[in-house]
This record gives structure tokens, sequence and C-alpha cells, in this order.
């Protein structure tokens, strides 16, 4: 799965604030800089069901949308799956870069070594 794009972010951040919706009331509730055609977030909506990120159930002509996932499985989802990726395409450069980066933070290190020490315990 790739990371989302900017509306279907906001589109799931709508539906995580209401979890049970219709395209129209979604569409409702856009403001600003964030309103979107209709068929724009009808779209979007339903590219995310294809992604299995909504269910949907029919009321009366409409669909009614809920979110598959909550979004801290959504983003744990989106974190493995691009670790995964770093470490296939990059091997030992991609997992030095990712302790180098953890290192900015000394308390993010300390969480990355009781991760690891966890892990470790499990086997």
């Amino acid at each position: 799965m790739k990371p989302l794009g900017d509306l279907e972010t906001l589109v799931m951040q709508t539906l995580w604030a209401h979890p049970s919706s219709t395209v129209r009331e979604i569409h409702g509730r856009m403001e600003g800089d964030h309103k979107r055609a209709y068929t724009t977030i009808m779209t979007t909506m339903d590219r995310l069901y294809g992604k299995d990120l909504l269910t949907r159930e029919k009321d009366g002509l409409a669909w009614r949308y809920r979110p598959a996932l909550t979004e801290a499985e959504l983003e744990l989802q989106l974190a493995d799956r691009l670790a995964t990726e770093i470490l296939e395409t990059h091997g030992e450069v991609g997992l030095a870069a990712f302790v180098d980066a953890a290192s900015a933070d000394p308390s993010m290190l300390d969480r990355l070594e009781a991760l690891i020490a966890a892990r470790r315990d499990e086997r």
C-alpha cells in the first residue's frame, strides 16, 4: 500500500471524526481550501474502499462508509510497509540510516533499544 494522498488523508481524517458517513455528509464537512467537487469526494471514497480502507453498506440510494482501520492501525501498517521496503531495497545502508535518524533524539534511540530488546525476548 502506498501512503495516502492529501485528499485521501483528509477524507480518512473526516471519517475517523464521523465514522459513519455518506459522500454527501463528508462533502458537506469540507470547508475553505479543502472544499472539492462532490464527484471528487465520491471518487476518492470509492478508491479508499477499493484499497480496503473503508467499508460501505447501502443506505437508501447512497453508500454509508466507515473506516476499516483506526488511524493508529493505518499508521502502523504504512510504517511497517515503508520500513520493510527501505530494508529490502537498501539493506545495511537503510538500517544505518534508520539508526542515524533515531540518534538525533536520544530518547528515540533509547526507545529503539527497548523495542529491540523486547523483540529479542519474544523469541
